[in-house]
């Protein structure tokens, strides 16, 4: 019965300089996936770019990177650009930006501030308190046609899992808020051990079952950063990035050796608030 599929919304952050189609093909995997399990119905993807104020070393800026994210997508039926993590003044918390996409999947149309933004706890003590709001009681054997919120995942490579692992760039809470209460989805290439990663972490391992593990079998090496070497060397990157994307990067000379020493020295927002807040 197709009514009883869990709907899914993908989200994939990350710094998309540029994006190529290895981005692409992560959400055509994940998508396969879930259909595959025949649980789950993907609805939804969505790409956010990071704000500029990540500082991410050679990080162009935001308006380039979404621009060139919706010439890649232009052409898809179901995964489209969100530029309100990149269009905020601070560098932003992935969980944060996940409890937006949420809110907005709660209340579509109603949000467009990081006021409303608020962990979900908050949302559940805020119902407690307002004893006239009737909440329709939920019966057992509920008609198929009320569907559930969608479930929000963040859709990752394993580089962001593991990353996980790296002193002050992620909060304990944060990593446990994104897989207890949205959850996962890991693309690794075949043979990766993210499997071993899962499970020498004790947090993730406590949520194994909000992890789904992709395995890429037909691989794919494309990065952004050596889209970004070929490009500085004059190289061609066909086939590499959609069509659209190497019109744009080449129309306005994207990348050079002097957009790749942008922030140089400066070191990454994360890395720069957690380490003065395990300081204080």
């Amino acid at each position: 019965d197709p009514d009883r599929k869990t709907e899914v919304v993908l989200l994939a952050c990350g710094s998309f300089n540029p994006i190529t189609n290895m981005h692409l093909r992560l959400f055509e995997l994940a998508k396969d996936y879930f259909h595959e399990t025949g649980k789950y119905k993907v609805i939804k993807g969505i790409i956010s770019p990071v704000g500029d104020a990540y500082k991410k070393k050679g990080l162009i800026s935001a308006n380039h990177r979404v621009t060139m994210a919706k010439l890649a997508t232009k052409n898809s039926d179901w995964v489209e650009v969100d530029d309100w993590e990149s269009s905020q003044s601070d560098w932003l918390e992935t969980v944060k930006v996940l409890r937006y996409h949420h809110q907005k999947l709660l209340s579509p149309g109603a949000t467009n501030s990081l006021e409303d933004a608020v962990p979900l706890t908050k949302l559940g003590r805020k119902r407690k308190q307002e004893p006239n709001r009737h909440e329709p009681v939920k019966k057992k054997n509920q008609s198929p046609d009320i569907k559930s919120i969608p479930q929000l995942k963040l859709l990752c490579g394993s580089d962001i899992l593991e990353s996980f692992g790296i002193p002050n760039l992620w909060k304990l809470e944060d990593i446990t808020e994104i897989v207890e209460k949205h959850g996962l989805v890991c693309i690794s290439r075949a043979g990766s051990n993210v499997q071993k990663f899962i499970y020498e972490s004790d947090i993730l391992w406590r949520h194994k079952n909000n992890i789904h593990l992709v395995e890429e079998w037909i691989t794919n090496d494309i990065s952004s950063t050596k889209i970004r070497r070929a490009l500085r060397r004059g190289q061609s990157i066909q086939y590499l990035v959609p069509d659209a994307v190497q019109t744009y990067i080449e129309k306005h000379n994207l990348y050079s050796p002097e957009s790749e020493d942008r922030n140089a020295g400066v070191v990454l927002a994360p890395l720069q608030k957690y380490a003065s807040d395990s300081k204080n």
